[in-house]
């Protein structure tokens, strides 16, 4: 076997004595005869390796961070348990994995719900299950969220997508920071200072915080501080009217090297590039630092 790319393979790959690729200590011929082929095969001491290192990155140099496993990448009861174990949060983008999460015993408080298709069951349910954060990506959503937990007589945190227009050059079907997209407000249009207003003027809606996603997978750093300045940029007035930034999340879209020659930058260049210029931007608003959330998957 041609081993010019082990960079790219979990930690601990080798070949064994019998001449058979090892991961984890498994032999794969053996996995893929006892379960089948296509067969996907996650090392537990990668993830939480993998786990460790954003959480050591980032918070050595912004303290108020936290990490949220995007667990659209993949879920299941053992992904959830440990992304637990890790003291990660968890993004979620539908009931599915919502059960999934608290069946692993999984913390609502600690779910971010986001997605741009929430339905009025998954939205009641949410709250019922007292989910720390719903993510809001439309003006029909922000309405029918503040509906369902006044009739709960329930106060839902939230945060608001914002669309900053910035194009992180990833592939057309999966880019999601752009203005024509589907998701979030568009900032270049005044929709999101719309929904601002109106999420503030909500009577069972608490504004958490704002978040952003530039697409996947994002093999540059330029990105992430453009979308950030021009973010913080349209929230001047809002910050001048009293706003109280407590959580903030550029999202993820980290991309992740499938060739030797074509790594993506290390997990602390990002993080480097993005708690810079968010200390940079709150340094020069005068505004409190919030907690910044990153979405790795």
């Amino acid at each position: 076997m041609n081993f010019s790319n082990i960079d790219v393979f979990p930690m601990g790959t080798k070949i064994n004595s019998a001449g058979v690729l090892e991961i984890g200590g498994c032999d794969m011929v053996a996995l893929a005869k006892a379960h089948g082929t296509p067969l996907y095969v996650y090392d537990e001491k990668t993830i939480r390796s993998m786990a460790q290192t954003f959480v050591g990155e980032f918070t050595s140099r912004y303290s108020k961070t936290s990490v949220a496993y995007a667990s659209k990448a993949f879920l299941n009861l053992a992904m959830a348990r440990i992304a637990n174990e890790e003291n990660l949060s968890l993004d979620v983008v539908s009931g599915g994995e919502i059960a999934v999460a608290q069946a692993a015993g999984f913390p609502s408080n600690k779910m971010y719900f986001h997605g741009n298709n929430k339905t009025p069951q998954e939205l009641s349910e949410a709250i019922d299950l007292g989910v720390g954060t719903i993510v809001v990506d439309g003006f029909q959503e922000l309405d029918i969220l503040n509906t369902i937990a006044k009739s709960k007589n329930a106060n839902q945190g939230i945060m608001l997508r914002l669309s900053p227009s910035v194009d992180a050059h990833t592939h057309a079907h999966t880019t999601t920071g752009i203005l024509d997209v589907k998701f979030g407000f568009s900032i270049e249009t005044g929709e999101s200072s719309i929904a601002i207003k109106q999420a503030l003027d909500s009577s069972n809606l608490t504004l958490q915080g704002i978040h952003f996603h530039l697409g996947s997978p994002i093999f540059e750093l330029e990105p992430y501080s453009t979308a950030i300045d021009l973010v913080f940029d349209s929230l001047k007035p809002f910050f001048r009217q009293g706003l109280d930034l407590k959580k903030f999340s550029p999202g993820g879209g980290f991309a992740i090297g499938y060739l030797h020659q074509q790594l993506p930058p290390s997990i602390g260049d990002y993080a480097e590039v993005i708690t810079s210029m968010l200390k940079n931007k709150c340094d020069d608003l005068g505004i409190n630092y919030p907690e910044l959330i990153i979405e790795p998957g």
